[in-house]
């Protein structure tokens, strides 16, 4: 996990700021649901890493693919070796920018848009998410919840079982932000 964090830093948001102004998330959870009239398909991921950088509004969320946990075993099997190919692409990454001038020393909940860079399945699309984050004193909570169209990261759903998969994956984020300490 140290690694994954280093990583963020180094590649994004060690800009200008000081440790101060970075929070850290090291368990939060996304998942995400499918739902046709044949299946519902879910999954949860609760060790999904994001960084936040106060100074500049900069998040960065990293989650390793084949930590997404099903009900069902084969499920499972199937997104990671059919759909997500998960050996050649096994992260997905959000990188970007909160829209809104945010007073970070003050409670409340504020409505939040980042925009930025989702990539998944290794194909980048430019995305706008809505998200809520809660201030209370060192403390900070965000969730979010958006739509991923399949075929925006080029996921292939076969024919066969195309009735079963939606077109539109709904996305749920929540990540507990704490102050990060050297």
């Amino acid at each position: 996990m140290k690694n994954i964090v280093k990583i963020l830093f180094l590649s994004f948001l060690i800009s200008n700021s000081t440790m101060a102004q970075n929070f850290i998330c090291q368990s939060g959870e996304t998942s995400f649901f499918s739902e046709t009239p044949l299946e519902n398909i879910a999954a949860l991921n609760k060790t999904v890493t994001s960084v936040l950088n106060i100074s500049t509004n900069e998040i960065a969320v990293k989650m390793t693919m084949t930590e997404f946990k099903f009900k069902n075993h084969l499920m499972e099997e199937h997104f990671n070796e059919n759909y997500m190919e998960s050996s050649k692409f096994p992260n997905g990454v959000f990188k970007g920018k909160i829209n809104e001038a945010i007073d970070w020393k003050k409670n409340g909940v504020y409505d939040v848009t980042a925009k930025g860079t989702l990539t998944m399945h290794g194909v980048p699309k430019e995305r706008i998410l809505k998200g809520k984050i809660t201030i209370e004193g060192d403390k900070l909570t965000l969730v979010s919840d958006f739509n991923v169209p399949l075929v925006d990261h080029k996921i292939d759903v076969p024919t066969l079982v195309v009735a079963k998969i939606a077109e539109n994956i709904s996305v749920k984020n929540k990540f507990v932000f704490t102050p990060l300490k050297k």
